[in-house]
Formats: structure tokens, sequence, C-alpha cells
């Protein structure tokens, strides 16, 4: 039978290998400041839990089931998640981070220190004795920790909105998958504080559970992080990123040519309105009609930039056009790529999927993928079906031919 003991030590150590694994990442994936930053306190947060885990086995408090257990668990897993949050935070904002942002974790832990520090000098009680006053303490402590941890969600989730925003504007294909740890450690970390409060002050088989499911978020955070680093990711996603920011460089300067109101073109940007006039839209429908019909949608690599070079026009220009049609670059040219290769299917039937993917400018995995979310069903599936109708027309053209 697993023991409460057992499980501290098994979290003892692994904290101290995800730890390492953290100190071995060589200096290369730190291509910046932010990604060190962010390496450092995930390095902090590990070791924080290591400490915690190691001074509950150590001192026993569980064990005693005396609410001293639930105010350490406090103190150290509010600074733990506080620095596993910021971590993610610095690498969705490059390191620009708000003064709040540095400062909601530090207030939050050192508020709960006071509560719980007034609560256990004035309650009369022993140290390693139940108190009823150091329990209400803990209580008030544990919804500060998710007040704390509500706000990096929001955070996180407003980045990683703009972050996807950024990727879909530049890339010529779903690249979300880049981001998809970010979401689910985003995920875990809200469901983290939402089980800490159940953690601390559960006992018997309903600990074990949490415990081994805290484990285990842990364990994918930190593991997913250094992928994260250690791939392209990274790099694809400063690269999307940039792209964003001299597009609104390019609206700010473009507006300050034709209008010197500075204030008037940072409003045009705020609010994401950014509207061309109808003569703009007509120019741009025609440069963009030739471009489709010349094959250019159907080159490899085709991001954003290379497309508004080819079709001769400014890339925020481009970006802007399609947003007033309601769609993100991906979305445009996956659906030019996708009707692309749905003529080739009908026209060709004998090609194989691999020729038409690599026609409309895909490679075979992200073809198969695009093609099923755009139509529901796999390029085989289409194929099939369209020799359905065709032998249905077939037979029909048939028979009434005889009549």
């Amino acid at each position: 039978m697993i023991t409460l003991g057992m499980m501290q030590f098994t979290a003892v150590v692994l904290m101290l290998l995800l730890t390492l694994k953290l100190l071995v990442l060589h200096d290369r994936y730190m291509k910046d400041r932010s990604a060190k930053r962010s390496r450092w306190l995930m390095v902090a947060g590990t070791v924080t839990l290591a400490l915690h885990f190691a001074l509950q086995l150590k001192m026993g408090l569980r064990l005693m089931g005396v609410t001293q257990s639930v105010m350490l668990n406090l103190v150290m897993l509010i600074p733990a998640s506080y620095m596993f949050a910021l971590a993610i935070l610095i690498l969705q904002c490059r390191g620009k981070l708000s003064l709040w942002d540095v400062a909601a974790g530090p207030l939050t832990w050192v508020v709960v220190m006071v509560i719980l520090c007034v609560a256990a000098f004035n309650d009369g009680v022993p140290l390693l004795d139940h108190s009823p006053m150091l329990h209400k303490a803990e209580v008030a402590g544990a919804i500060l920790y998710l007040m704390m941890q509500a706000y990096y969600s929001c955070r996180h989730t407003i980045n990683i909105m703009a972050m996807r925003r950024a990727l879909h504007d530049y890339y010529d294909r779903d690249v979300d998958g880049i981001l998809r740890w970010m979401q689910l450690s985003i995920v875990g970390l809200t469901l983290l504080a939402l089980m800490v409060p159940f953690a601390i002050f559960a006992n018997g088989q309903w600990l074990m559970a949490i415990a081994f499911a805290i484990y285990f978020f842990i364990f994918y955070l930190v593991d997913s992080f250094c992928s994260y680093l250690t791939s392209s990711a990274p790099a694809r996603m400063q690269e999307a990123e940039q792209n964003a920011d001299e597009m609104e460089q390019g609206w700010l300067t473009e507006e300050a040519d034709e209008e010197p109101s500075e204030e008037s073109a940072l409003a045009a940007i705020d609010d994401e309105k950014m509207l061309m006039s109808s003569e703009a839209i007509r120019a741009i429908d025609e440069a963009v009609e030739k471009w489709i019909e010349r094959g250019g949608h159907l080159r490899l690599e085709l991001k954003l930039p290379l497309a508004a070079e080819d079709i001769g026009i400014r890339k925020h220009r481009l970006t802007c056009w399609l947003h007033q049609k309601g769609k993100k670059y991906t979305e445009w040219i996956s659906e030019l790529r996708i009707e692309e290769a749905k003529r080739l299917i009908k026209a060709h039937p004998d090609w194989t999927n691999e020729t038409i993917a690599q026609h409309c400018g895909y490679t075979d995995r992200s073809f198969f993928r695009t093609f099923k979310k755009l139509t529901g069903m796999t390029p085989m599936q289409f194929a099939e079906q369209e020799s359905s109708k065709s032998d249905r027309n077939l037979s029909s053209n048939q028979l009434q031919a005889s009549l």
C-alpha cells in the first residue's frame, strides 16, 4: 500500500530530477533573455516544491493532521505557483511585464503570511495543536491564492489569444500546435489552484488522488517547457510576433503620412478597425484575383509577407483586406488551396494524394489535416464521393438516352 511518506519522498525525487532537467538545458537554447528568465523561474519553482515536500516528510505534519501542515502548504505553494505562472507569462510577453504582473504573486504571499502569522500568534494554542483561528486564516489564504491564480490565468489567456492571431496572420498553415503545451499548462495551473485548497485540507484517498494529479501536471509543465525551448517553436513564434509588430508600425507610418494626427492613427490600431476605402478594396480584389489565376497561392512555405510581395501590395494592407472580409491569412490561403485540391481530385482521379498535396503547396500531413478540417472528410473519401456522383450521373444519362 502506498503511504503518505512514500508519496512525499517520491515528490522530492521528482522535483529534484525536474530541476536537473532544467539546469542541463544547453545555453544555445536560451536564445534570448526571456528564455533564460523563464528557465530560472521554473528552476526556482521546482526547488521550492522539493523543499516543501522535504519539510512535510521530515516534520510529519500531515500525519499529525494539524493545521500547521496547511500553513506550510500555503507558504510554499503560493510562491511555486507564482514562479511557474510568471515563467509562462515572460515567454508570452517576451519579457515585457507590467508592474502588477511582477508584484501580484509576492503581494499575495505577503498578505497571506501576515494573516497566518497574526492567527498563529494570537490563538493561544501550542504550535503543533489544532487551531480553529489558524484554520480560518488558512481558508482566507486559500481564497487569496485562488484570486492570484485567476489573475495570471486571465493574463495567460489574453496573451495566448494574441499569439494565435499573430500565427494566423503570418503562416500559410495551422501551426497552433506549437502553443498547445502552453494552453494545457494554463488550464493545468488554473486546475492546480482549484485543487490546492482541497489538497491542503483533504485526507485519505482524496489526498492521494489530488497529489498524483499535481505531480503529473508539474512533470508535464516542466517537460513541455523544456521541449518547447529546444524546438524551433520559439523562433517561429518570434517571427510571427515580429511580423505583427511590423504591420502595426506599417499602419502607424501610413496613417502618419496620410493624416498628421498620431492620435487618430493609434485609435485605428487599438480599435482594430484599420478600414480601407472601397476603391482600395477593389484594387486589392483585382490584384488578388490575378495572383490566384497565375497560381501564386500554391507556392510552398508561402508566409504572408511573401504573398503580399507577390501580389504587389504592402503586407499590412493585405492583412487589413483579409480582416475586413472576416478572415485570417491562414484560413484564407487554406480555403484557396483546398478548393484547388478538390478541383484536381475531380479532374485527375488517378493522381495520388501526395502529388495533389505538393501541387497545392502542402506537405502530406498538413494537407490531410487541413482538407478534413475544411471539408469534413479525407481526400480519399472526397474522391470516392465524387466517383459515386459521376457513376450516378452516368447511369442517369444512359437511362434517359434509352428512353
